[in-house]
């Protein structure tokens, strides 16, 4: 009996082990904010040496321009200052209020009816407030890659920093639209002059799950009617 006992608690064990090794050992999926390489042009076979230094196929900086990030696979850094501020409050109230009376005649049929109770009234109130506030502030730095450069002056960059800490993982996720020309000597932007900004600031491990309702909270909170 104590035997069959103990097989039964080693095949749950080992029931539990396995799907936890096997999701240790599952790759992480691609997050798309995985950094550009620069694009290698292979070397033409049939190039003709000319004798020179200066080869435009090797890379160079124009006066103009400096070290600037202008390229696919150029990094630069992402200035994050985004604040956002909301308020918003609504109030109502409205009143309604109506009366008859009815005065019978002193002689004839209807002279028995009393005058106090034919006199009616009605009125209504209501009256509501409700107000609502949100601020969110995130002030750091992250540096990203061109993806993509455009035509008209514009390019793609998207970028990630992953932070491993003692208590769980937290990264940081940019992407975004920004003008060649807006990127300073020092290779840098402000998230405010980025167009179609997506920033993600999340993480994963104990604090994070401390943070989070139970799911038998969840279940209870989704069909109470209250």
């Amino acid at each position: 009996m104590s035997r069959t006992i103990s097989l039964s608690l080693a095949l749950a064990l080992l029931a539990l082990v396995l799907p936890l090794q096997a999701e240790a050992k599952k790759k992480p999926k691609p997050s798309g904010f995985e950094a550009t390489l620069p694009i290698v042009e292979a070397a033409s076979a049939g190039a003709v040496p000319t004798g020179g230094i200066f080869s435009a196929s090797v890379g160079y900086a124009p006066l103009y321009q400096g070290n600037r990030a202008t390229r696919v696979g150029d990094p630069l850094t992402i200035i994050l200052l985004e604040t956002t501020t909301a308020s918003k409050a609504v109030s109502s109230s409205n009143g309604k209020s109506g009366g008859a009376s009815i005065i019978p005649p002193t002689a004839g049929l209807l002279s028995f009816l009393n005058p106090n109770a034919l006199n009616a009234s009605s009125s209504s109130s209501f009256n509501g407030q409700g107000s609502a506030a949100q601020t969110s502030s995130l002030v750091s730095t992250i540096s990203v890659t061109i993806a993509e450069v455009r035509a008209n002056g514009t390019a793609l960059v998207k970028g990630e920093k992953k932070m491993l800490l003692s208590q769980g993982d937290e990264w940081v996720r940019f992407s975004g639209i920004v003008r060649l020309a807006d990127i300073d000597q020092d290779n840098a932007i402000a998230s405010t002059r980025v167009a179609d900004a997506h920033v993600e600031y999340s993480g994963k491990g104990a604090l994070q799950r401390a943070s989070k309702q139970g799911w038998l909270g969840r279940f209870f909170n989704l069909i109470s009617p209250f």
